[in-house]
């Protein structure tokens, strides 16, 4: 990911709606899977800015990884000092280490995915659990995937085939981001479009965009209460996906 946009993802992380929500979303799930748990062992694969290790310090001790030195000190700086740098190609913990391992929008950004799930699966404890958040929709890669240095986009079958085929058995799988999406996708076609014919400013992406305060809450809003739907159902599409595997 180019430097920018990680700086751009600390700005925002607290006050963007696609933050905000996405991080109700994650803990609401992860809250009533975990029932109350404050003694597990935690990986989170692909950290950046180190905005998702205060959040799972709920659920016991947080190790954090991330192969960008820049970031790994920027972590520090913001007081988490159990982050190292490291390839999720090659994790540096013994086989079987860890209750939970999350890796939240971060598999897209690897050349071999199937190798990293299979590195999260070997330090994963029998019983434990593994969370991954993931964009959709191929057909939807535009220039904030470029920036961003996203290898694909995935649909709900492939990430479910990615998982089996590293040895993880899915246990629950959706799409998200799915009471927006039908403001998302014609804004990204529509950017695609402007792309395609006139260009755009280099390193601008679907984050450069401020929105006014009542707007960004009122989408916060309505992203997180899809946290009370996923409680009995999974969505059929969506902008983004979650699956939680063992």
């Amino acid at each position: 990911m180019e430097t920018n946009v990680y700086e751009q993802f600390a700005q925002l992380e607290d006050r963007h709606f696609w933050f905000l929500g996405r991080r109700n979303i994650f803990f609401d799930l992860l809250g009533r899977v975990l029932r109350g748990r404050n003694d597990l062992q935690i990986l989170e694969v692909g950290c950046g800015a180190g905005g998702m290790l205060g959040p799972l310090a709920r659920f016991g001790t947080v190790t954090g990884l991330d192969i960008a030195k820049d970031y790994v000190a920027y972590c520090h700086r913001r007081g988490h000092q159990r982050v190292l740098a490291g390839s999720g190609y090659e994790l540096p913990f013994r086989d079987q280490s860890f209750d939970l391992v999350a890796a939240f929008d971060t598999i897209e950004h690897i050349p071999d995915d199937g190798r990293v799930l299979r590195e999260i699966r070997r330090v994963l404890k029998p019983g434990g659990r593994v969370f991954l958040s993931v964009p959709a929709y191929q057909f939807l890669y535009s220039q904030n995937d470029r920036v961003a240095h996203h290898q694909r986009r995935y649909t709900a079958h492939q990430l479910r085939e990615r998982l089996r085929a590293a040895g993880l058995t899915p246990q629950r799988l959706s799409y998200f981001n799915t009471f927006l999406f039908p403001l998302i996708l014609p804004a990204v076609l529509v950017l695609k479009l402007k792309e395609k014919l006139f260009g755009l400013p280099e390193g601008q992406t679907n984050l450069s965009h401020s929105f006014a305060g009542p707007v960004n809450r009122a989408f916060a809003a309505v992203m997180s209460s899809e946290k009370l739907l996923l409680r009995h159902m999974e969505f059929p599409f969506g902008h983004s996906l979650l699956a939680l595997a063992g």
